[in-house]
């Protein structure tokens, strides 16, 4: 894999944690906030119970995040040591595993055995081919675990404020429609962004975002109004 592979899939995995958190965290605060108000219409009580959520959430993401590295890493590691001792006792088995990829993609003949030879002529290069190209795995380094979960942490604290802040400076009835608005354009932003970078369609991307976000606020609306009453 080339640096500049290496830098784009870095680059993406970066933003797919941003967008984990950001959205996670606006959309639960969303759906918390607005189920409190419907609840009550004490602002401190639903002040309060934002903050709580938003600290709780985004400690809750953060290490979700890094178990969940932790464990990726793991099974890179567990698959890398299976490799490597099928390499030592069935290597034509593996060999012939490199020539059916290779074959695959279009190569046949004296380019494909040269391949094959080439790739299986050093252990290192043939071990780092069967994880990439035949499990599709990439190592998880130490640093991206930490790095990763930081990320997502901070990035669902961020996103948790966006419905929360009108609460601190609204009445009730405004902040609740200002949280509505904000919440929605920066789903929508988040999602024609989100596609723009990767792929897909960022309209679609963005209006999916908005309605996943929507449905958690009414959710959480609904269940406060019903305490409410």
């Amino acid at each position: 894999m080339h640096t500049g592979e290496l830098s784009s899939i870095g680059k993406k995995s970066i933003l797919a944690d941003i967008i984990l958190g950001g959205q996670d965290g606006l959309v639960g605060i969303l759906g918390v906030i607005l189920g409190v108000s419907a609840a009550t219409s004490n602002l401190r009580i639903i002040i309060a119970a934002g903050l709580a959520a938003t600290f709780a959430e985004s400690i809750s993401m953060a290490a979700v995040a890094l178990t969940s590295k932790m464990a990726e890493r793991d099974h890179y590691f567990a698959e890398l040591e299976r490799e490597k001792r099928e390499m030592r006792d069935l290597p034509e088995i593996e060999r012939e595993e490199i020539r059916a990829i290779y074959a695959n993609r279009g190569f046949k003949g004296k380019l494909l055995a040269d391949i094959v030879n080439h790739i299986t002529g050093d252990e290192e290069q043939w071990l780092k081919t069967m994880m990439k190209e035949e499990l599709e795995l990439v190592e998880v380094k130490n640093k991206d675990i930490y790095a990763g979960s930081l990320i997502v942490g901070f990035s669902t604290l961020l996103g948790s404020f966006v419905p929360l802040t009108p609460f601190f400076f609204l009445p009730i009835h405004l902040a609740i429609g200002s949280s509505l608005v904000i919440s929605a354009i920066t789903l929508m932003l988040a999602g024609i962004y989100k596609a723009k970078v990767t792929v897909g369609n960022p309209f679609k991307t963005g209006v999916q975002m908005v309605l996943i976000g929507m449905g958690a606020a009414l959710a959480g609306y609904l269940i406060g109004h019903l305490f409410g009453q």
